[in-house]
C-alpha cells in the first residue's frame, strides 16, 4: 500500500480491493489495490476523516458506516461510494452513535453490530440498513456486546467473532455468536482458539478467516478459519508481519491482509499480505 495506517477497513467490488480511512497517513484516504497488476493508484477522498468505521459492499457500491472523528468521538454517520464514478454521498444515519463496530451483509442488506458508544461503553445494537430504500430498521441485540470485534457471513447467518470489552483490550474475548435474519436470534457457536480483538474476517468458500489482534503484551500473527457447517475451527499458517487494526478481503481464490499497526496502539504499517488456504 501506498500509504501507512492503521484501524482500517478493507472492501472488494469487482475484484479490486478499497482500503478506507484509518489512522496514519491521513483518515480520509481511500486506496484501490488492483491483484492482477498488484498496483495502487488513490481514490477519492472520504468527505471526513474516520476510524474503527465499518464497510461494506453492495450492488457494486461501498458503504462507510459509523466510527471516529479525531478524538476518538463516535459518529452515526453513512457514507455511500461508488468506484464506478469515483464519487462519494451521505446517505440516511445510523440510529446508534459509534465507532470500533463491525458489519456484513445478507440478502443485500447490511447489518451494523455492536461498537463502542459516545459513553465509552461497549453498545450491544445490532441494526440493519436497506440500501435500496436508504432506512435503518433495529433487529435483535447482540447477547455479549463488544468492540473492535469481526464479522463473517456464511450460509445466509451471520458471526459475530472476536472482540473486546468497553475498547479495552486487557479483555479480549473468543466469542463467537450466529445471527439468523430470518428468525432474528442469537446463538452461541464454538468459541475461537484464541481471544483476541483488532481483528479482520474474510469468508472463502463457506470458512470464515480470522487475522490478527492485539493485546496489552503485543500483536497477534493468528489465522484461525471457523467452518459453520462443522461448528469447528482450524489453526492455519500465521501472518508473516503480526498486527491489529488491519483489514481482509478475498479476491480470486487468495484472502489480502492489508495494513494495521505491528505494535500494541497507534502504530502503522503499509502491509499487504496474501494468503491462499
Amino acid at each position: 500500500m501506498t500509504s501507512s495506517r492503521t484501524e482500517v477497513a478493507v472492501v472488494e467490488v469487482g475484484g479490486k480491493l478499497y482500503v478506507v480511512g484509518g489512522f496514519g497517513q491521513g483518515g480520509d484516504l481511500v486506496e484501490e489495490y488492483d491483484p492482477d497488476k498488484d498496483g495502487w493508484r488513490r481514490r477519492a477522498s472520504l468527505p471526513r476523516a474516520l476510524h474503527h468505521v465499518g464497510a461494506a459492499a453492495v450492488a457494486g457500491k461501498i458503504y462507510v458506516i459509523g466510527g471516529y472523528i479525531s478524538g476518538f468521538g463516535a459518529v452515526d454517520t453513512v457514507y455511500e461510494y461508488s468506484p464506478a464514478s469515483d464519487q462519494w454521498r451521505a446517505r440516511a444515519s445510523m440510529p446508534t452513535v459509534r465507532g470500533a463496530l463491525a458489519v456484513g451483509v445478507i440478502g443485500g442488506k447490511i447489518f451494523a453490530v455492536g461498537g463502542v458508544g459516545k459513553d465509552g461503553r461497549n453498545s450491544n445494537a445490532n441494526e440493519e440498513y436497506d440500501p435500496l430504500k436508504d432506512r435503518w430498521t433495529k433487529r435483535a441485540s447482540i447477547p455479549t456486546p463488544r468492540d473492535h470485534l469481526a464479522i463473517g457471513v456464511a450460509g445466509g447467518k451471520l458471526y459475530a467473532i472476536g472482540g473486546r470489552v468497553d475498547g479495552r483490550h486487557a479483555k479480549n474475548l473468543a466469542a463467537n455468536e450466529e445471527y439468523d435474519r430470518v428468525a432474528d436470534k442469537w446463538r452461541s457457536r464454538a468459541a475461537m482458539p484464541t481471544a483476541r480483538s483488532g481483528i479482520a474476517a474474510a469468508v472463502l468458500d463457506g470458512k470464515i478467516f480470522v487475522f490478527g489482534g492485539e493485546s496489552p503484551s503485543g500483536t497477534f500473527n493468528q489465522n484461525e478459519s471457523y467452518d459453520p457447517a462443522a461448528n469447528s475451527w482450524t489453526t492455519w499458517a500465521p501472518m508473516p508481519t503480526a498486527r491489529h487494526g488491519l483489514g481482509a478481503a478475498v479476491a480470486g481464490k487468495s484472502i489480502y491482509v492489508i495494513s494495521g499497526g505491528p505494535k500494541p496502539g497507534g502504530t502503522y504499517s503499509s502491509a499487504n499480505e496474501l494468503f491462499t488456504p
